[in-house]
């Protein structure tokens, strides 16, 4: 027996597969590895994370931590967050097609997208001609596995050949078996009524694919020369194969026993035994049998078990028999070959001598394989990638100084029609055109970015400016949204908030643009648009025409329709607020969304404008309450991640982190700290503009310093590369509003010293 190791830096481990008492070979394979870990590393906890394809139909052990019903996308983003939150260290998987929900079991990919923790896979399959789908998902477990284990080293070929994989990543750990004594089999026959019997086994799941059909059409030669013989069939048969057709092709291989006259020198045993039963039973057999049809099978369980326990095999030469019993160490058939069966199991039986020289080299082959040593195995490359997991700061980083605003990704994405949506890293994707959205956004910017010249800052000014003109509909009364490549438009009506943030844009436009043609139209549009803002049902839409009244008001003091729309949406989010808040719970919604911080800066702002001091008061509170939500244990700015959305008052999950809140969060911050003087807002705006400098959960910069880019989103592998408009356009927003906060607070302090 193996001493039990020390597990290192390793406290808790995360394993994901099948568990019993489900039927099938990867949940007697996960139980192994659990009860090999705990044995070998009893300082390691570990949680099982069963998947489960009839959920409450099975008594699972306590050893269970939680199931994963299979077909339920919500179970696998719920427990990739209950594995983040766990102290896991990794994540083990046991992979196999057909056991995840989803094509080709896609789902396992959102869950372990969604969390941040190293990942190993064990691949049970892998196939050398995948369908479009199976290689689909096969390769997203490459991009995000760590490290990845085969059983065969034909296993490792196909990923680096089929799947273009990493052969660093890959690591071969052959399929673990029992640590048991070397019997003679008289000790085990005699438990089964076996005595006087040359027993020749075959044992799995009873399944079509398993060319027992090709054994019994062997027996008659065989027993004509060892009229002894017995061929025990052991195995349920297999759980889906029941479903659908129930015991159809047991019954069709006792038939075809009955026909060639062998009954009697057959026994089918219909059980899934228990680790105990089946090595009794291995321990029994002479001579053990896996005439498998499929020649690509890279795992056989039964077929390591039995020479983990000594057991001379008979195979036909798929890849993992292949492999296992090279060298000397069992014979090989060829496929669905009768008579080479027949003359190879009479061989066997007909020499006591080569028998147990079979049997003892089996034997010495299955001790490099027992299940310690796969655990040993396994853990010391979990150790590796944790090891070489990147270092996360235990504290909040100093200061990062802010960076000064760049034109120069804004004008990579736009054309002379407007600013493209999306990109391919940073390279636009013309394939999904504008939106109005975006072009807003630009025009926004357009009046906050200091430093560019006449020429530049009128062309893309008037560039924005008519695609926003362009896309107002006097028919519908409203702004469209969406515009393929070729300006022809997707909808006659955009979404609500794409037509308050329009207005927004108008009214900072009308407000702050640096040249009087431009605030000019802006302030015809707005006038000629805005009543649309009366009509808007959603909350942010509504904060969005607010900031937009807002800023009209500071360009036309008594600007009747701004405040039409500032007396009416502040007394509706206030009624939102009272409806919705709970004493842990301070918000408008009884969920959170995106742009979450402008709620917030809608009512300051609003405050400010119509000098209602209860508007300024409620947005600071419900500033201070989301600013809460969005600060990590280690005092980070921690973006609501998109996964969040929607679910009623519930903690923020902590991915997908995208640029747009960040950008809310300074623009509210500088909101509250213009409204207050507040140092603590300057602080926060700060904070939260440290996101786009690295200062994350990950470490890493979304903020593309050379060239003014950001990147789309931090996702819980790292970073979402494409630098699609809104990236861009929060990121550079950001550094305005950051550079205007500072100066403010240097004016604040400024003005405390002359005083003092």
């Amino acid at each position: 027996m193996v001493k039990p190791a020390d597990g290192g830096n390793i406290a808790r481990l995360a394993l994901i597969g099948n568990f019993l008492p489900r039927l099938c070979g990867i949940a007697t394979f996960t139980t192994d590895v659990f009860t090999a870990l705990r044995a070998s590393f009893p300082d390691i906890a570990v949680d099982v994370y069963a998947m489960d394809d009839h959920p409450g139909r099975y008594d699972y052990p306590p050893e269970v931590t939680a199931t994963i019903p299979e077909a339920d996308l919500s179970a696998y983003i719920e427990t990739a967050r209950a594995i983040e939150t766990s102290g896991a260290q990794a994540i083990w998987v046991q992979h196999e097609y057909g056991i995840f929900g989803g094509p080709s079991g896609e789902h396992i990919l959102t869950l372990l997208d969604r969390t941040t923790l190293p990942v190993i896979v064990t691949l049970h399959t892998v196939l050398e001609k995948p369908s479009v789908d199976e290689r689909r998902v096969l390769e997203g477990l490459l991009r995000r596995a760590s490290r990845v284990i085969v059983m065969a080293e034909r296993g490792r070929d196909i990923l680096q050949r089929v799947y273009g994989a990493n052969p660093r990543q890959i690591v071969m750990i052959p399929h673990g078996v029992p640590d048991r004594d070397l019997l003679d089999t008289s000790v085990n026959k005699a438990k089964f009524g076996w005595e006087g019997r040359k027993v020749v086994l075959t044992f799995g799941l009873l399944a079509p694919n398993k060319g027992i059909e090709t054994v019994i059409e062997a027996l008659p030669t065989v027993i004509a020369r060892h009229p002894d013989l017995l061929y025990v069939v052991l195995g349920a048969t297999h759980p889906n194969l029941v479903a659908h057709e129930g015991e159809k092709y047991r019954d069709t291989l006792k038939a075809l026993a009955a026909d060639r006259g062998v009954s009697d020198n057959i026994t089918f045993i219909d059980a899934f035994l228990e680790h105990g039963e089946l090595i009794d039973y291995l321990q029994a057999a002479d001579i053990y049998l896996t005439p498998y049809t499929n020649p690509a099978q890279i795992t056989s369980g039964t077929l390591s078990y039995a020479i983990g326990v000594g057991r001379p095999v008979i195979s036909t030469p798929y890849v993992h028999a292949t492999e296992i019993l090279a060298d000397g160490h069992g014979v090989l058939v060829p496929f669905r070959d009768v008579a080479a069966f027949a003359r190879e199991i009479d061989a066997l039986l007909s020499s006591d001598r080569d028998r147990t020289r079979l049997s003892e080299r089996a034997y010495a082959r299955g001790r490099t394989m027992i299940w310690p040593k796969l655990a040993e195995a396994a853990l010391a490359e979990i150790r590796a990638v944790v090891a070489a997991r990147p270092f996360r700061l235990a504290k909040p980083q100093p200061p990062l100084k802010p960076l000064a605003p760049d034109f120069a990704a804004v004008e990579r994405m736009s054309d002379s029609t407007g600013m493209l949506q999306h990109s391919i890293y940073s390279v636009p994707d013309r394939r999904h055109g504008y939106c109005i959205d975006d072009n807003a956004r630009a025009l926004i910017l357009m009046s906050a970015m200091p430093d560019l010249d006449e020429v530049t800052r009128d062309k893309w000014a008037t560039i924005y400016a008519s695609f926003v003109q362009y896309a107002w509909n006097p028919d519908e009364r409203r702004f469209r949204n969406f515009m393929r490549f070729d300006r022809s438009w997707c909808e006659d009506v955009g979404s609500e908030d794409s037509n308050g943030r329009t207005l927004w844009a108008l009214g900072v436009t009308a407000r702050d643009a640096q040249m009087a043609k431009h605030r000019d139209w802006a302030t015809a549009l707005f006038d000629a648009t805005a009543s649309l803002a009366l009509e808007l049902g959603s909350l942010r839409a509504q904060g969005f025409a607010m900031l937009g009244a807002a800023a009209m008001l500071e360009a036309k003091p008594g600007h009747r329709l701004s405040l039409e729309i500032l007396r009416k949406f502040p007394d509706i989010h206030l009624a939102l607020l009272a409806e919705a808040r709970r004493p842990e719970w301070q918000w408008f919604e009884i969920v959170l969304a995106y742009d979450n911080a402008r709620l917030p800066q809608a009512l300051i702002r609003a405050g400010q404008a119509l000098g209602r001091q209860d508007l300024i008061d409620c947005g600071l509170s419900t500033l201070d309450w989301i600013v809460g939500k969005q600060t990590s244990p280690e005092g980070r700015f921690r973006a609501v991640g998109s996964e969040s959305f929607g679910r009623p008052y519930a903690e923020p999950l902590q991915f997908d982190q995208q640029p747009l809140e960040a950008q809310a969060t300074v623009d509210a911050c500088a909101a509250a700290f213009d409204a207050t003087g507040d140092r603590r807002w300057h602080d926060e705006a700060q904070r939260a503009y440290g996101w786009f400098l690295g200062a994350n959960d990950l470490d890493l910069p979304l903020a593309s310093i050379n060239d003014g880019g950001c990147f789309d989103g931090l996702m819980p592998t790292g970073l979402n590369r494409n630098q699609g408009a809104e990236s861009i356009l929060a990121l550079q927003l950001a550094n305005c509003a950051i550079s205007g906060v500072s100066k403010a607070s240097q004016s604040v302090a400024g003005a405390s010293r002359v005083v003092a």
